[in-house]
């Protein structure tokens, strides 16, 4: 079940709605010199800047992991946290059903939910919230400055927004899901809100020229 923000979040919602505007700009600077691979709404982008890179964290089954533990794999990233009241249960669902329409092909991805919150998504928080979506998701967590890493490594954006006369707060983030390929190299990225279906189609050409060779 998805979480039900309480008021006072619901209230800090608000709050952050002026800023929603700023973070999306600074999120396409991070991402500045992006080239489409097909017309907007019908695939994912390539980007001109490196995108992507290694990390260490801790899974949700509290496994010290590192980008080297998925070579072989293609990877579907997304960063969020498990407060999210709506854009992050919307993007993870779209992740999951990406690969549930992928079929037998869909051993070749591993999903990964990487969060922005580490303060409060422990292993075993990630561990319930991924389990709602798909269960080959893998939750990823660390420390502040590791998150801080891997989110400089893929050009994601993302801060606390939060006031005093509330014990709540919210992450405002960029919304992206990356495509990784088995040797860690970045393959593609999807805006927030792309069909599933369209998605697979991206993916499926990488997954189908890997196995060729190309």
């Amino acid at each position: 079940m998805r979480r039900t923000p309480t008021l006072a979040l619901i209230s800090v919602m608000i709050l952050a709605l002026g800023a929603i505007g700023i973070a999306a700009v600074v999120a396409w600077q991070f991402i500045a010199g992006s080239r489409m691979v097909d017309p907007p709404g019908r695939g994912g982008f390539t980007a001109a800047v490196k995108i992507g890179g290694p990390f260490k964290l801790v899974s949700h089954r509290g496994e010290k992991v590192s980008d080297e533990t998925y070579r072989g794999r293609f990877l579907l990233v997304y960063f969020g946290y498990a407060y999210c009241p709506d854009v992050c249960p919307t993007e993870l669902a779209n992740m999951a059903a990406a690969i549930d329409y992928m079929g037998e092909a869909a051993s070749a991805i591993q999903p990964l939910f990487i969060t922005v919150d580490p303060e409060r998504d422990s292993p075993s928080l990630m561990a319930n919230y991924v389990a709602q979506f798909h269960p080959a998701m893998v939750g990823l967590t660390g420390t502040n400055q590791e998150i801080a890493d891997i989110a400089k490594r893929y050009r994601v954006f993302y801060r606390k927004v939060k006031d005093e006369s509330f014990n709540e707060y919210i992450m405002d983030h960029s919304n992206f899901i990356y495509l990784i390929g088995p040797n860690g190299e970045f393959l593609s990225m999807f805006r927030g809100g792309t069909d599933p279906a369209v998605m697979v189609k991206v993916i499926n050409k990488y997954v189908e020229n890997h196995a060729a060779g190309a």
